[in-house]
């Protein structure tokens, strides 16, 4: 970077409802995993902070759980949704995303009535315009929807193709006010490495079980331990259930479902560390762990009062 490059820093906001690619998008323009993602709705539970640097700005995108009308009383899906609209309020830039082939479903439509009430800056992104065929169905749906909430600017992107996506960091990144960088060069996320491991292996929980199993799990890494010379690594972790007949899920016959998740989180875990793992895997019922306050402080959530 020049000398005479002004630097700028700041904070952006991804926002939509869930399933509509904030994490891909997020793990694209980082250039690297640091969200997980599946096909399950509301995998992203904490916000994630991704940390890339554009010309003389560090732009520090924040993935937030996909908004939604929480049902009830419950407690996560509500500290959820609390996470996205605080990461909206303190953010310098919010990134509405919008599903291409969804358009301005009902979800959607609340996550613009929420950002009514927002002063923050805002762009529009309309993502998966890969699985459009008529391209001409994407103009209608932008002008609907900067008729219904004012933006500064709009995207078309791919983010699974990470088409378009230049265009993006650099708008966002002249958007962002000067000063100096928040993070050290190099970092690419704020999560620490243990608390990456666990959502690794959660993402394989629910890709590798789908259905089969409700998203309320949890998984914590309960010890890090790495060799002297640093080139391997031992990590044990605690998949918790609600229930005695989902730990039965997860272990599957004669343990083999288990075996099968350990093993694909830690090939995954190898890639991203760049260097030996070795993935002990438990599996206990922890019935309330939803109405535990400790729990969520794990998650980075708050607890709603």
């Amino acid at each position: 970077m020049s000398e005479t490059t002004e630097r700028r820093a700041g904070f952006v906001a991804i926002l939509g409802a869930p399933n509509v690619g904030k994490s891909t998008l997020l793990n694209q323009l980082i250039g690297t995993k640091v969200s997980i993602v599946t096909p399950k709705v509301q995998t992203t539970r904490r916000r994630i902070i991704g940390i890339t640097v554009r010309g003389g700005a560090q732009i520090l995108f924040v993935d937030t759980p996909g908004i939604f009308r929480p049902r009830g009383r419950r407690p996560l899906e509500r500290a959820m949704v609390r996470a996205a609209w605080v990461a909206a309020a303190d953010a310098d830039l919010v990134l509405a995303v919008v599903d291409a082939r969804r358009g301005l479903d009902a979800e959607t439509r609340l996550v613009f009535e929420g950002l009514r009430t927002q002063a923050t800056p805002r762009f529009l992104v309309v993502n998966k315009i890969d699985l459009v065929k008529d391209k001409r169905k994407l103009l209608p749906l932008v002008d609907e929807a900067n008729r219904s909430l004012a933006f500064e600017r709009t995207f078309l992107v791919s983010a699974l193709r990470a088409d378009g996506l230049a265009d993006l960091l650099d708008a966002v990144a002249a958007r962002l006010p000067p000063g100096p960088w928040l993070f050290p060069e190099g970092q690419t996320s704020d999560l620490p490495p243990s608390v990456l491991a666990a959502e690794i292996t959660r993402e394989q929980v629910f890709l590798q079980l789908q259905q089969e199993l409700p998203y309320h799990i949890t998984v914590e890494t309960d010890a890090w331990t790495e060799s002297p010379d640093g080139s391997e690594v031992r990590i044990d972790q605690t998949i918790y259930v609600t229930r005695e007949s989902h730990k039965l899920i997860v272990l599957g016959k004669g343990g083999q479902r288990i075996r099968a998740i350990g093993e694909k989180a830690r090939r995954q875990l190898e890639a991203l560390l760049g260097r030996r793992v070795h993935l002990f895997l438990f599996v206990k019922v922890r019935e309330r762990w939803m109405e535990d306050p400790e729990r969520y402080r794990t998650m980075g959530l708050d607890f709603p009062g």
